[in-house]
């Protein structure tokens, strides 16, 4: 369009009621900011270190111990000889005990003690069997410890949130050693504050240290070193004289 037919349209709209035309050039150059490429980049070195982070975690999750792992996740080594799988079964055999010892003066006390004995019981035939029926014996083994320490957590305050109790309840069948970790502290913590109040349970609570530490000592080791015999013989023997020391916080 030339600018004379530009000139006739202005010409002919200004005399139009409502119309006021401004006048500007059709060659305004409009100047680009430098810092737009800049910022761009930016962007995207972000996206490239929040990617970079992303994948570290994944790493370090798949690389976590098998006691983390979901059930099916988890080694099913040990009791490799005769030998071994009978020291298994034997020192399972203190959890029964344990659990027709333990106090029942109330409704939780008594549900307490019969998981103990549950958990007796699971682990003896889980180190008693083989085959596929193993990987099943395996989960019942660990969801039974789990469950004695929701019932010992209970045992102990019968004022635990109900929103914790139900989210026990539906991640044991899941994770339940995760579960087993988050009872267990919270009943070192309030075995500490009993300890404190109560000169009498001192020496139970420097007995369940000790157990406490050496168990999860043997624990670890045992994932770590499964080649290694009487190790998980070792922890159940450690693990039955921690409990041992709990029942008289419920006496």
């Amino acid at each position: 369009m030339s600018s004379q037919s530009t000139l006739k349209t202005s010409k002919s709209l200004e005399g139009v009621h409502g119309v006021h035309l401004v006048p500007h050039s059709p060659f305004e150059s409009e100047q680009i900011n430098p810092k737009g490429d800049d910022f761009h980049q930016s962007r995207c070195e972000n996206a490239v270190i929040g990617a970079n982070q992303i994948l570290t975690v994944q790493r370090i999750w798949q690389q976590r111990p098998s006691c983390l792992r979901p059930i099916h996740g988890c080694c099913l080594n040990g009791d490799r000889n005769c030998a071994e799988r009978i020291a298994n079964v034997l020192t399972s055999i203190p959890f029964v005990v344990l659990g027709y010892q333990a106090p029942r003066k109330n409704l939780n006390c008594k549900l307490y003690a019969h998981s103990l004995i549950g958990v007796g019981i699971a682990s003896s035939l889980y180190h008693a069997s083989r085959g596929r029926l193993r990987k099943y014996l395996r989960w019942a083994d660990y969801a039974t410890i789990a469950t004695a320490t929701v019932c010992l957590s209970r045992a102990l305050r019968d004022e635990n949130p109900k929103l914790l109790m139900a989210v026990s309840a539906l991640v044991l069948p899941i994770q339940p050693l995760m579960v087993s970790a988050v009872h267990t502290g919270m009943m070192e913590v309030a075995f500490a504050k009993r300890a404190l109040k109560d000169p009498k349970l001192k020496m139970a609570h420097n007995v369940h240290k000790m157990s406490s530490l050496l168990g999860g000592a043997l624990f670890i080791a045992d994932d770590a070193f499964p080649q290694t015999p009487f190790l998980h013989a070792g922890w159940h023997l450690a693990a039955a004289i921690g409990v041992s020391t709990c029942n008289k916080l419920l006496e």
